[in-house]
C-alpha cells in the first residue's frame, strides 16, 4: 500500500525514531512492533522514521529490514508518513532498500555519509551519487550526525546540495554544539534566497527548545515519552514558549539519562517496555543492557517524573 504523500519541505512536527522491538531470542518482534506503531500514534506523533541509528539497523539483514519496513508501512496504514533510514556503505545496497521502501509506501529517505569523507569535495561528489542513483523522485533526509559518522558538513555545503538538488527536503540536524549552526541555515537560506527546507532535530531532544527558537520545525528524535516532545512542539507553534520549557524541564533528567552514549538505547527499550509499547526490552547483540543498579536509578527518575507531572496538573487545575 503506497503512501498517499511524501515528506516535503514544509514537514513538521515530531517523526519519532522508532526502535526495532527484539524477542528474547534476538528475532524481530512482529507483534511488539505492531503494539509499537499504536503506541507512538497514540502520543500523536506527525511521522515515524524506522531503522536509523537507534532501530539498530546496522545489525539487521537485507531481509530482516525489509521484511521490517513492509510489516510497519502495513501496520500504520497511511495514518502517519513513515521514513526510512537506508545509509548504507554500498550504494546498490542503499539504492535497493530505497526503492523497496518507496514501493511499500513509504514518504521518503534518510542517508548519512559514509564514513571517510573527509573533505566536502569527497562529501558533495558522494551525494552527488546518491542523488544520481536514487532519481528526482525519492524525497531524502539528510542526517548530519557527526558524532557518530565522523562526518562534518559546513552550512555552505549543505546548502550546495540544496541548490543542485531538489530531492533534498529535509535535514535530520544532529551536530553538536550545533545551535549557532542551525541559526547559520536559516539565515543563510533567507539572505541568498534557497529554498528552504524541513530542519526537525535529534539527539534524543536534549536541545529542543532552544532548538525550536533558532528555526527548526520540530524533532526527529526517539525519547521514550514522545507526547513530551509534541506537546513541547505545540505549545512552541503556538507562542506559549514558556509553557513548552517548563513541561520540557519536568522530563529533562530522563531525556539526559536517555542519552548516555552507548547506553541510552538500552534506558529507551525498558522504559518503552515498562509502558507497555514492547514486550522485551533487549538490545541485539553486541547492545548494552541494565543493570541492577540501572533499573533502580531509572525506576526513581520514572517516580520523580510522575510526582513532577502530578504537581504541574494540580498547579494548572488551581
Amino acid at each position: 500500500m503506497k503512501y498517499t504523500g511524501f515528506i516535503d519541505e514544509q514537514s513538521q512536527g515530531v517523526f519519532i525514531i522508532s526502535t526495532t522491538p527484539f524477542s528474547k531470542d534476538g528475532s524481530i518482534d512482529f507483534d511488539s512492533a505492531d503494539s509499537l506503531v499504536e503506541f507512538y500514534i497514540e502520543k500523536r506523533v506527525s511521522g515515524m522514521t524506522i531503522l536509523g541509528m537507534m532501530g539498530e539497523a546496522n545489525k539487521l539483514s537485507a531481509n530482516e529490514s525489509e521484511n521490517f519496513v513492509k510489516h510497519v508501512i502495513k501496520r500504520v496504514n497511511n495514518r502517519v508518513p513513515v521514513v526510512v533510514g537506508v545509509s548504507d556503505a554500498g550504494l546498490q545496497n542503499l539504492l535497493r532498500l530505497s526503492q523497496f521502501s518507496m514501493d511499500s509506501g513509504c514518504a521518503g529517505v534518510m542517508v548519512a555519509p559514509i564514513s571517510g569523507l573527509n573533505t566536502e569535495k569527497k562529501l558533495y561528489g558522494y551525494f552527488a551519487q546518491v542523488f544520481d542513483a536514487l532519481g528526482p523522485d525519492i524525497p531524502v533526509c539528510y542526517q548530519d550526525y557527526p558524532q557518530s559518522t565522523g562526518v562534518h558538513i559546513s552550512v555552505e555545503c549543505f546548502n550546495r546540495l540544496v541548490k543542485d538538488f531538489p530531492q533534498l527536503i529535509m535535514l535530520k540536524h544532529e551536530d553538536c554544539p550545533g545551535l549557532g549552526k542551525l541559526t547559520q541555515l536559516r539565515d543563510t537560506a533567507k539572505s541568498q534566497n534557497l529554498r528552504r527546507v524541513s530542519i526537525l532535530t535529534g539527539n534524543g531532544g536534549l536541545y529542543l527548545p532552544q532548538e525550536l527558537v533558532r528555526g527548526a520545525d520540530g524533532a526527529m528524535t526517539g525519547f521514550a515519552y514522545p507526547e513530551m516532545l509534541v506537546e513541547v512542539v505545540s505549545l512552541h507553534a503556538e507562542g506559549k514558549t514558556e509553557q513548552a520549557e517548563d513541561l520540557f524541564d519536568a522530563y529533562l533528567p530522563l531525556v539526559r539519562y536517555e542519552q548516555q552514549p552507548g547506553f541510552g538505547l538500552a534506558v529507551r527499550k525498558e522504559v518503552l517496555r515498562q509502558r507497555g509499547a514492547i514486550a522485551c526490552a533487549l538490545t541485539r547483540s553486541p547492545g548494552p543492557g541494565l543493570s541492577q543498579s540501572d533499573q533502580l536509578e531509572l525506576s526513581k527518575l520514572i517516580a520523580r517524573l510522575e510526582n513532577r507531572l502530578n504537581e504541574m496538573g494540580q498547579q494548572t487545575n488551581k
